[in-house]
């Protein structure tokens, strides 16, 4: 029999259910003809070989091997369940393990390694990382889009679809989760994905800790924490400061993180679990992208408009949250709610002479945004017809409240001439509410080799803009819009061997416009509120496999089609207005495998293959200009190949030596296919950490060493930039190191 591993992890926020032109090669085949030649090639050939592995294995996975195996995991599940039994792609990545060979700034440190997913430091703090998930949130110039993100329960992203992944804290994390495929839209809007953190849980006896860490580009870091249990409450506290120069000019960053823990139990049957976080990040450099010729000449460099407007971003975020459990024997209701601040000022480099219009926001963000939410649900168990049902049911409530004004990025001087990269006359002036409402319900039903999960959920999403800017020239442009879509899913997992399942998963999905899409109706004009959100229909096959007791293998085939996808329309002077598309397509492979090679060794890859094109053709305009995208090109952002690998020795207790391989395809950067591609790469890195502990003293050492063979390469891209500066340069060959120390009482 598998061993099972059920301890329960903190519940998640949210519902949860148990390349060229079509002239070119690559896109000869019709879009039905590559999807069947992918199922021909990719699905008996895995499915016999795996089988056949399996087979032949003399038994299912030891409790150890599968602790690191065959992870719990709760999102998209009901309960805690092993990933191994879900019918969709999740990956969990032990953040207590990884962390001890990163530098814990970014979650793209620790996430490099999962197929399906692409992040991106942009090495650009003001513009937070690039995320996409199956190529959902690749268009997004700045933030997370498209994907869902949460920590610790709480909404890392907006009602309507705008996230931070910087809010993260990654010294207190214990794990992330990521989830793929059709079952990830029963978390409503802008659910490509979900990505999930949860923060370690206060337990064992107090301790305190502190670390510091320095390398290449004026990177520091000091962090100082205390975790543990006392009288029966858990807490974990944690805070850091982090600097770098950058490794672009006028790229230099400081951002300081604050976060709280503590469990409670009112009573034996019960669990109250408070959390706070905060992040500041005052005057932050953006040394914006690069045209193709500047990166050509010298990458670390900035085009003339990121000094002359010192382009700059400041953030004040600070949030809180309460979570309460209570069991009634098998069956648990869960409460949940949080609140927040969030403060951004952002200096842009839109000319002057476009800024000084009566209809421009002009080039200075200044916004104040109140967010609050809360969920509620209810988790039943029973047996029935010889099997076990769990249904869940819930509902969702998210608001956030902008108090947005914008002003000019210049002062006009007297007799002539403008003083540039200072606030100057305010253009904008407006309340930005967004709600959204979510009841849902899903089911899981496991008899025999089978397993059965189903979901819905109903989201109502509504805008509410204020406008009190009204002068000549630019009216009253407020106004309402709402969104709502029912979203099913469904899917099923067959249990071939003890060792090996088979799954499948059908769903469909919505994303509605962000605010920041619905500003413009045109670059001279108001609000765009004939803007429609992004309906989209996904399915999914996979296995999931130990071909031997200490090697797994995940393979899942999936196929997206949207329709009134969210591009360009025009795009002038600073100002981009969006519109939908017509119908487009994603489809592509997955392939993660993990092992214990030995005693002393282990390894584990991914690879991702995915084509996503437009398949109806359109229009766009960009600086006045008419062009026509036709069909077949390529939706821009999205490479068509990305793989990962990682070997790791373990000869000593608290020592690990590991080397990381790392490759992006190349990468098209407009919707015309007709400029630069990002090249494709592939970087060498390398890290050694020890952990020594004497007595109630824990010492730990970091040696990094990331891009070994100093390769150049476009680490990221600026997706549509109407200024042509798509690029977005990776550092050069990086050195870190770091210690810390901690104490046990």
């Amino acid at each position: 029999m598998k061993a099972e591993h059920r301890a329960v992890p903190a519940a998640p926020k949210g519902p949860v259910v148990a390349p060229r032109k079509t002239a070119n090669t690559d896109h000869a085949l019709p879009r039905a003809k590559r999807l069947a030649a992918l199922l021909r090639l990719g699905v008996p050939g895995a499915l016999a070989g795996f089988a056949c592995l399996a087979g032949a294995q003399q038994g299912a996975p030891t409790d150890a091997e599968a602790v690191a195996l065959n992870p719990v995991v709760v999102t998209g599940a009901p309960t805690a369940t092993e990933s191994f039994e879900l019918p969709y792609s999740v990956d969990s990545v032990d953040l207590r393990a990884n962390q001890a060979g990163n530098l814990g700034v970014n979650a793209s440190e620790a996430l490099a390694g999962v197929p399906g997913l692409v992040i991106q430091n942009r090495q650009n703090y003001a513009q937070d990382l690039q995320i996409s998930v199956r190529g959902f949130g690749a268009r997004a110039a700045f933030g997370v889009r498209g994907v869902k993100l949460i920590a610790d329960g709480i909404p890392a992203t907006n009602p309507d679809g705008q996230g931070q992944a910087a809010t993260f804290n990654l010294d207190t994390a214990e794990r992330i989760e990521v989830m793929r495929g059709p079952f990830a839209t029963v978390y409503g809007n802008h659910a490509g994905g979900v990505i999930q953190l949860f923060s370690r849980k206060g337990e064992g006896d107090p301790r305190v800790r502190a670390s510091v860490l320095g390398g290449s580009w004026g990177t520091t870091k000091f962090g100082i924490g205390a975790e543990g249990e006392k009288n029966g409450v858990g807490f974990v506290l944690d805070a850091s400061r982090f600097d770098t120069d950058g490794y672009r000019d006028h790229s230099k960053t400081r951002r300081d993180q604050g976060f709280a823990k503590l469990t409670l139990n009112p009573d034996e049957d019960s669990t109250l679990t408070l959390v706070a976080n905060g992040l500041r990040q005052p005057e932050t450099e953006d040394p914006l992208g690069l045209t193709w010729d500047r990166y050509q000449l010298d990458p670390r460099s900035v085009e003339p408009e990121a000094l002359a407007y010192n382009t700059r971003k400041s953030i004040h975020h600070l949030q809180g949250g309460a979570t309460y459990e209570r069991r009634f024997g098998d069956d648990r209701l869960e409460l949940t709610a949080y609140t927040g601040r969030r403060r951004v000022t952002q200096y842009q480099s839109i000319p002057f002479d476009v800024q000084g219009s009566p209809r421009h926001a002009g080039g200075v963000i200044d916004f104040d945004r109140d967010f609050y939410g809360m969920g509620a649900r209810w988790i039943d168990r029973s047996d029935l017809a010889g099997g076990s049902l769990t249904v869940t049911a819930g509902l969702d409530y998210d608001r956030s409240e902008d108090d947005r004004r914008g002003y000019e990025n210049f002062i006009a001087l007297v007799p002539a001439g403008q003083l540039l990269g200072v606030k100057g006359m305010q253009r904008r002036d407006e309340i930005n509410t967004v709600t959204s409402l979510a009841p849902y319900a899903q089911l899981t039903f496991a008899q025999g080799p089978w397993q059965w999960s189903a979901g819905v959920r109903h989201t109502k999403v509504r805008f509410k803009v204020e406008d009190h800017y009204i002068v000549t020239g630019n009216p009253d442009d407020s106004g309402r819009l709402e969104y709502s879509r029912t979203t099913p899913t469904l899917g099923v997992t067959y249990a071939l061997s003890e060792a090996t399942n088979l799954y499948a998963s059908l769903g469909t999905g919505f994303e509605t416009p962000t605010l920041g899409e619905i500003a413009y109706q045109t670059p001279q004009s108001g609000f765009n509120f004939g803007l429609q959100p992004s309906r989209s229909k996904q399915a999914e096959i996979g296995i999931k496999t130990f071909v031997t007791d200490n090697t797994r293998v995940n393979l899942a085939l999936f196929s997206i089609r949207t329709k009134n996808e969210i591009v360009v329309a025009d795009s002038l002077g600073g100002r981009t207005s969006y519109m939908n598309a017509t119908e487009t397509s994603r489809e592509g492979v997955e392939i993660a495998a993990e092992s214990e090679l030995a005693r002393d060794w282990s390894a584990r890859a991914a690879l991702t293959w995915m084509t996503a094109e437009y398949d109806e053709g359109f229009e766009t305009r960009s600086r006045g200009n008419v062009t026509q995208i036709p069909a077949g090109n390529r939706i821009p952002g999205i490479p068509a190949l990305t793989a990962y690998a990682e070997l790791a020795w373990k000869p000593l207790a608290g020592l690990e030596l590991a080397g990381e391989a790392l490759y992006r395809g190349k990468v098209y950067v407009n919707d015309l296919n007709d400029k630069p591609r990002a090249p494709a790469y592939t970087l060498f890195n390398l890290r050694l950490s020890a952990e020594q502990r004497q007595g109630p003293w824990t010492f730990g050492q970091l040696l990094r060493v990331d891009n070994v063979f100093d390769r150049k390469h476009v680490g990221s891209v600026v997706v549509g930039d109407s200024n042509g500066r798509y690029y977005e340069p990776g550092p050069e060959r990086s050195v870190y190191a770091g210690v810390s120390a901690s104490y046990r009482f």
